[in-house]
């Protein structure tokens, strides 16, 4: 008598392959001090920057369904926060990147108990409105420059390396280690019991609430979580600029509006889709930037050709069509050998 089995798995030898090479990357990246130039390495820390960005704006608006156009709050929020942590408080900027991650987190929770009373369209509103409540609280604090803002003094970035290669390359190295934090963490909490569920809201709100899945708490831990991440990554953006001002700190285009634009060209509610769309994004830029306005209106237009033509992004475009998986998230059923008995 034959029989015929099957296997629920997570894996996927895309996935495998895709990890292997991203070893090689990774270790190709972390020697960048030694073959790339001051520019490239800037140019690639920010890139590592912005796909940390999109990977949390991601996970907040793609899985649990909390589209925020407000998130630059936590970037300018921990950016001043790593200036007054080191200006008055004496901490080394490494520590201060952690307090103001640790501030960033705290400082979300009420906001998180404010405007969760919000809905749909209102609550991304009232994101927006929390970003501009902190910004013009923070131009009122004159012991950091006010609204023209403040440059972090000579003594504390000379405290991070002795000589300016060296500051250089510590930047890099802490811009990307904290996109691989980033990834990782992502990928990691999508495989627990909590990302279980966080993708079951994704998918049907209403079922998974009635499965006994408790929507609110979810979606505030991940909102808390990914405000107390992005002030830290705030925190690394400053001290790499190593100045700052409301108006720099609380931009809705830099740190929202090209952010949103990355992942939904990428692919939301998905892991690959903001490394694709950073990808995307920066040869855009690079390519285009000298073009004044016209960047802009290509962007624009860029976004509107793939929402219409690919709506799940690009990635998703390439996941429906090849059936291809590179971070394994999803389970698969695989039958296995017929065996005779």
């Amino acid at each position: 008598m034959s029989v015929q089995t099957h296997s629920v798995s997570r894996g996927s030898q895309s996935a495998k392959v895709a990890a292997f090479l991203g070893v090689i990357v990774l270790i190709v990246l972390i020697a960048a001090p030694w073959w790339a130039g001051r520019a490239d390495m800037r140019l690639m820390g920010e890139m590592f920057l912005y796909l940390s960005l999109a990977c949390l704006w991601n996970l907040m608006a793609g899985y649990a369904g909390l589209v925020s156009v407000g998130q630059q709050a936590y970037v300018g929020f921990g950016g001043y926060m790593l200036f007054a942590l080191t200006m008055f408080a004496g901490l080394p900027p490494l520590v201060a990147i952690v307090g103001a991650g640790v501030l960033g987190a705290l400082i979300s929770i009420p906001v998180a108990a404010l405007i969760f009373r919000l809905r749909g369209a209102y609550f991304a509103i009232g994101t927006w409105v929390m970003a501009e409540v902190f910004r013009l609280s923070f131009a009122q604090v004159s012991s950091l420059g006010g609204g023209s803002g403040s440059s972090l003094p000579v003594g504390i970035v000379r405290s991070l390396a002795g000589s300016r290669s060296a500051r250089e390359s510590l930047a890099y190295w802490m811009a990307l280690g904290a996109a691989v934090v980033v990834i990782a963490a992502v990928y990691l909490f999508l495989r627990s019991r909590r990302g279980l569920a966080l993708t079951a809201i994704r998918d049907n709100e209403l079922a998974a609430a009635s499965l006994g899945i408790d929507v609110w708490r979810i979606k505030f831990v991940v909102y808390v979580v990914t405000g107390g991440l992005t002030a830290m990554l705030g925190a690394l953006i400053f001290l790499q600029k190593l100045r700052i001002s409301p108006d720099a700190a609380f931009s809705v285009n830099d740190w929202t509006a090209f952010v949103i634009f990355i992942v939904v060209i990428g692919g939301i509610g998905t892991l690959e889709g903001p490394i694709i769309g950073t990808l995307v994004f920066f040869a855009l830029r690079e390519t285009l930037a000298d073009l004044g306005t016209i960047y802009l209106i290509v962007l624009g237009f860029v976004a509107i050709v793939v929402m219409l033509k690919a709506p799940r992004g690009v990635w998703g475009f390439v996941r429906e069509r090849y059936d291809i998986q590179l971070f394994p998230l999803a389970y698969h059923v695989q039958k296995k050998p017929k065996t005779d008995k």
